[in-house]
């Protein structure tokens, strides 16, 4: 017969440990070694049972009391144990569900769950909803048709044609799960006849099945508020899905998506965009008109301006989504750079001498090429 090994070292805690820290380790164990995850490995399916029998002992505080002072005799392990001769019985440790029924989704043998017709909250639904730059800038009501499952009115959400109360699961016998061996363990799975409710209906209703709901499509109107951008959520608390049996609707979410804009940027809630200035204007200054979402501004070139240079028009951006106010738009210098087609021979000749006047000299045979154009 094998030497077991000592289960503190199994579960890799210390002597001293807790019962949380025994638990813990013994959740990371079952998750890595369960043979759900490990199909056709014996390995694998030793260290299971081998944690689990460790687990066993530790979680007990009279077990582990024994088993600290006779070792294995101490707990009957070496024969006739909770694993010995009949293999391995998990309805032996109570908390057995606790641990891998809500890792792994089914229930050990041990448990029982009573099954019943009981209402249930509703599922949410998401919407991905697009809209107009401006849209956002300024809010805007939208109109949405949403699918979703709503209360039966034919049989007012019982499933029933008629009056008769739902009968006990034949399957399941009312358990709301049937019980079958898997490897080396026993496990219950949610009663697929009465798909773990637990009881069955004798009359469906004709309109939703026996669901107690039909799937339809409700229009609902929905204010989006002024400054959402990409990504924001709009919580419409009670438009989701109808709860089964008369239970409590789901939410509905609605999440934007803004379309970009021909001429506008968007940070937050300023605008950028650009004015086209010529090297003239940069040079001089001027006075220029430019288009923001809440109309035509002027904005003040002064002398000298650089390529790129920003100007600021304050509370000319997007409504901020708090309401404390709007952002900003911010306009930046674009230099107008003329191509030799679009100049003619007297604006060529108006260079040449600023160059001149400056002391940089041009290409002469692009200024000449300039000119052929014109004879």
């Amino acid at each position: 017969m094998p030497v077991k090994r000592d289960y503190y070292e199994v579960l890799g805690v210390s002597r001293d440990a807790d019962g949380t820290t025994i638990k813990s380790a013994y959740r990371k164990l079952a998750i890595q070694f369960h043979p759900d995850r490990n199909p056709g490995d014996p390995e694998a399916e030793e260290r299971f049972k081998e944690a689990a029998e460790a687990y066993a002992v530790l979680s007990d505080q009279d077990k582990r009391g024994r088993y600290d002072r006779f070792g294995h005799q101490g707990v009957g392990s070496a024969a006739g144990g909770p694993f010995g001769g009949a293999g391995f019985d998990p309805s032996t440790f109570g908390d057995f569900a606790d641990i891998l029924g809500d890792l792994f989704g089914f229930g050990f043998g041990g448990g029982r769950r009573r099954g019943g017709r009981s209402p249930s909250r509703g599922a949410d639904l998401r919407y991905d909803l697009t809209i107009e730059f401006e849209e956002a800038a300024f809010g805007v009501e939208k109109a949405l048709k949403i699918p979703r499952l709503e209360r039966c009115e034919a049989c007012d959400g019982s499933g029933s044609a008629g009056d008769e109360p739902p009968a006990p699961c034949s399957a399941c016998g009312g358990r709301g799960q049937v019980r079958f061996t898997q490897g080396f363990f026993t496990v219950a799975r949610t009663c697929p006849q009465c798909q773990g409710q637990g009881t069955v209906i004798k009359d469906p209703c004709e309109e939703c099945g026996g669901d107690g709901r039909v799937e339809t499509e409700r229009r609902i109107e929905v204010k989006i508020p002024a400054g959402v951008d990409t990504g924001a959520r709009l919580r419409l608390q009670g438009e989701g899905e109808h709860g089964p049996f008369n239970g409590p609707p789901g939410d509905l979410y609605v999440v934007i998506r803004v379309e970009p804009h021909e001429s506008f940027l968007r940070e937050g809630p300023h605008v950028f965009s650009e004015v086209e200035v010529s090297y003239a204007q940069a040079v001089l200054g001027a006075t220029l008109d430019v288009e923001t979402l809440h109309g035509t501004e002027t904005v003040e070139i002064p002398p000298g301006t650089d390529p790129g240079q920003q100007f600021r028009l304050r509370g000319k951006g997007i409504q901020r989504i708090d309401g404390h106010g709007r952002g900003d738009h911010m306009v930046a210098a674009k230099l107008i750079i003329p191509r030799p087609g679009d100049l003619d021979e007297e604006r060529v000749e108006l260079l040449r001498q600023l160059a001149e006047l400056e002391g940089r000299p041009v290409r002469e045979s692009m200024i000449e090429r300039v000119k052929k154009m014109f004879h």
